[in-house]
């Protein structure tokens, strides 16, 4: 295996391209990562922002700030741009950016293929938020049940940015996802077993094979809604034999699963940063990792506890009543294990530590409550309440975004170069876990009196004021936490320490190579003898690592790494002019059919193009 010492010996040897274009025609899965990450990042502050204006208009009772019509476009796209264009690919930052240097690769298997994916979902998300200019944004929830969809009572633009946003994204998602099953079943390093990889590249694949099976699922009934808007294909439309609850229960058959793709990457993070920062290995690695593997399974067998209002009938309720509680087993395995890597360990709080332990108090309440929905009694009067408002964030804000930004403190040295400031990190927690609280804590009062969802006022006498005052405050100290945010980590970028290739004593392949890494990762292939391989080879447990074939390795000069390409952008502008075709058919679909015949063209000329410079 190649040494810190060598490695970053070896930095400088990295691609020197800059400028704009070098951006936009890249095909280096870690340029892609941090694409990935800062877009998300925007993404998340305008989610944000949404989700402000719909606490400061619930502040007190009968206020006027926002009418009743743009509250529901409100709180629709805030939940579609935190779920699809923030955390998902928050997520595929981490994905991108360490997956081939956790397995000891120099990128991924397709980089072409990862490319289109980023900028397929950048187009994707410009397109469903364009409708904020073009006419309205969708105001029909996030999960748009029938008959809210329909020509009827969505008569404008509104859903017709929904169905074909969510479907650029999700051929965005689905392409990441092949790259990344195929990327870690076959290049991982000589001697990674799978029983040898570490766990957050475990949670990646079994991510990856949730998205290639849910995705096709929410395809199918976007496929069906765009039918049925466009050429009154009565799929839903229960006076010409089709069903409303045959949305609710595609939406759904893809939607729990979702879940556990936006928490699973959060808990691959959590399970690299707990071992690192308690200077011990993680406690009962196999359970961790075929519990992640549980969790996904049983995660398509439970989607109808969403629906026990809507008369499935005794049986079937009780059916998902058991696979609800079931589900909650590898769930509290991963949690107890978590607690067994920290007991006993010499504990080193820095942020990214707090940021872990912050998860697994705050995911522990919000799994605590979605326990509770799988009895149907209470799931009865809790439905469309704020008490599902109040799960649903401690499991993704207290859990997997709490986790990615312990992550992006974790891994911040590695992609940029530079120490964050530890002090205004730390301040950034505090502030956090407290905002955290104080805004969706009250939700669960709120809801257990009775506040229904999706409402954008209310009545004093309804005695909902303080809780909605209180929660309002918390979002205004959680406003704060993430500009705190923000500043640590672009003044650290711009000005921070330099830093080491290993400034945790880190446990994995990442940490022996240079910060940031060069272009081609490692400059001799590692192999890997012990499942925390870099940890042990510090050591002096294992025998340095050789050079695949043995001799001398391989020459710097003979590494060879994929040119960059313009033609992944390319494909992405004709889908998304294809896209804006069809909203804007007007009976005919001339546009649509030109952006279809540019990403063909695109497609063509991408498989001419040379996969190494010719020279």
């Amino acid at each position: 295996m190649a040494s810190a010492v060598g490695a970053v010996g070896a930095a400088g040897h990295a691609s020197t391209e800059s400028g704009v274009w070098s951006w936009i025609t890249t095909v280096d899965h870690k340029r892609i990562g941090i694409l990935y990450g800062v877009s998300a990042i925007l993404f998340f502050l305008l989610g944000g922002s949404e989700a402000f204006l719909i606490r400061m208009q619930l502040a007190s009772a009968d206020a006027d700030l926002i009418s009743s019509g743009v509250f529901s476009q409100l709180f629709t796209m805030h939940a579609l741009t935190m779920v699809f264009l923030a955390i998902m690919p928050l997520g595929a930052a981490f994905f991108n950016f360490l997956i081939p240097l956790q397995i000891g690769a120099r990128d991924v298997a397709f980089p072409r293929l990862n490319a289109l994916s980023y900028w397929l979902f950048l187009f994707g998300a410009i397109l469903l938020n364009s409708s904020f200019v073009f006419g309205g944004a969708p105001d029909a929830g996030w999960f748009a049940y029938a008959n809210l969809t329909s020509s009827t009572y969505s008569p404008g633009d509104s859903m017709d940015y929904f169905t074909l946003g969510l479907l650029v994204l999700g051929i965005s998602s689905l392409a990441a996802a092949l790259n990344f099953v195929v990327t870690i079943l076959n290049m991982r390093a000589p001697g990674m077993t799978l029983m040898r990889m570490p766990v957050f590249t475990w949670m990646a694949l079994v991510v990856s094979f949730l998205l290639v099976f849910a995705l096709p699922i929410l395809t199918v009934g976007l496929i069906e809604l765009l039918f049925w808007r466009f050429f009154d294909m009565p799929f839903f439309s229960a006076e010409f034999g089709g069903d409303p609850l045959l949305w609710q229960h595609i939406f759904w058959l893809f939607g729990h699963p979702e879940v556990y793709i936006l928490i699973l990457p959060a808990m691959g993070i959590v399970s690299e940063i707990l071992p690192t920062f308690s200077r011990k290995p993680l406690f009962g690695y196999t359970a961790v990792v075929f519990a992640g593997v549980s969790i996904a399974f049983l995660g398509f067998a439970v989607w109808a506890h969403h629906m026990f209002t809507v008369g499935l009938g005794p049986v079937a309720i009780a059916a998902f009543s058991a696979s609800t509680m079931l589900i909650a087993v590898p769930t509290g395995i991963k949690v107890f294990n978590w607690m067994g890597t920290i007991w006993g360990g010499s504990l080193d709080l820095r942020t990214p530590m707090l940021f872990a332990i912050g998860f697994i108090a705050l995911f522990t309440i919000g799994g605590l409550s979605g326990v509770m929905h799988a009895a149907a009694s209470s799931d009865a009067q809790q439905q469309d309440t704020y008490f599902i408002v109040a799960h649903i964030h401690y499991v993704l804000f207290g859990g997997a975004i709490v986790a990615v930004i312990g992550g992006i403190y974790y891994w911040f040295p590695k992609f940029s170069g530079h120490m964050y400031n530890e002090t205004v990190g730390k301040i950034n927690f505090w502030l956090m876990f407290l905002g955290m609280n104080l805004t969706f804590f009250p939700m669960h009062f709120l809801g257990l009196d009775g506040m229904p969802r999706r409402i954008y006022t209310y009545d004093a006498n309804m005695g909902w004021d303080l809780w909605n005052g209180v929660a309002t405050m918390g979002s205004l100290v959680l406003g704060l936490s993430f500009l705190i945010f923000i500043y640590n980590m672009v003044t650290s970028w711009l000005n921070g320490e330099p830093a080491e290739a290993d400034p945790w004593d880190g446990r994995t392949l990442e940490w022996s190579i240079a910060s940031p890494p060069p272009e081609y990762n490692f400059e001799e292939i590692p192999i890997v003898y012990d499942r925390d391989a870099w940890w042990a080879e510090k050591r002096g447990k294992v025998q340095h690592g050789v050079p695949v074939g043995g001799g001398s390795g391989e020459e710097e000069h003979s590494i060879h790494m994929p040119q960059p390409s313009y033609w992944p952008i390319v494909v992405s502008i004709g889908l998304i002019i294809a896209s804006y075709g069809l909203v804007y058919n007007s009976g005919n679909f001339i546009v649509a059919t030109i952006g279809l015949l540019v990403g063909i063209f695109g497609v063509y000329a991408w498989s001419f193009e040379p996969v190494n410079d010719p020279e």
